[in-house]
């Protein structure tokens, strides 16, 4: 139940790659009039840049150094989606690359880097209005938020998804090799010594595999009426 005196709800999304966090946590967020912030795209504007420099992504120290002297910054456009602005360019679309897909979760697993962008996620939703979407929100970054959801879906599908996804962007990557990929992500986010990915025990655990996005929204904004309008 959550407190009367607080009239700004923060909603955590999480859930492996390919679950289809990122769509039903937007759509969620436009449906309720709250902001819609993608924590995934934090740590895939790091790893683009390091890639872009030539940074080596097992140097943890060389990575703490960039992010410091980077500016990563959110907004939503008037169509829902989330742009991101990285030193002021719009990198947008070169995040879902199947090289940044392979870095990520490197990136994100260095303890220095995750404290710095959770000092800065945490200072994004300290107002509250938020929908925010990751692996370790629930569990770690926002663990006080009021609604927490955790989104799975099967292997096969999260593939097919982050096929469709790659296609739409011009890459052709075979359904066998992003299974694999998403295996030995799904391996390294349960697995790492800091925040790993994992189920906070309050959260509503909603599988996607067989749902369309539309029917899982509906699930996800009544589970939020019962806890939020009471």
């Amino acid at each position: 139940m959550i407190s009367a005196q607080h009239r700004q709800p923060i909603v955590a999304v999480d859930g492996p790659a390919g679950a289809g966090k990122s769509t039903v946590a937007r759509k969620m967020a436009e449906r309720l009039g709250l902001l819609y912030l993608d924590t995934g795209a934090m740590y895939r504007g790091l790893a683009y840049k390091a890639l872009s420099h030539g940074i080596d992504l097992r140097d943890e120290s060389s990575l703490e150094e960039l992010l410091y002297n980077t500016t990563i910054d959110l907004y939503r456009e008037r169509e829902g989606q989330t742009e991101v602005l990285l030193d002021g360019q719009n990198v947008t679309s070169h995040l879902r690359t199947p090289e940044v897909n392979a870095s990520v979760s490197v990136v994100a697993g260095f303890a220095r880097v995750r404290e710095e962008m959770v000092r800065r996620l945490r200072r994004l939703a300290e107002h509250g209005g938020v929908v925010m979407d990751g692996r370790d929100i629930g569990t770690y970054v926002l663990p006080g938020a009021d609604v927490k959801f955790f989104l799975t879906a099967s292997l096969g599908a999260r593939a097919r998804r982050r096929q469709k996804d790659l296609d739409a962007l011009g890459y052709h990557v075979d359904l066998d090799t992003l299974a694999q990929e998403i295996e030995h992500r799904d391996r390294l986010d349960s697995t790492r010594a800091i925040a790993p990915l994992a189920k906070a025990p309050d959260a509503v655990l909603i599988d996607t595999t067989n749902l369309e996005v539309d029917r899982v929204v509906d699930e996800m904004i009544a589970a939020y009426h019962r806890a939020y309008d009471r």
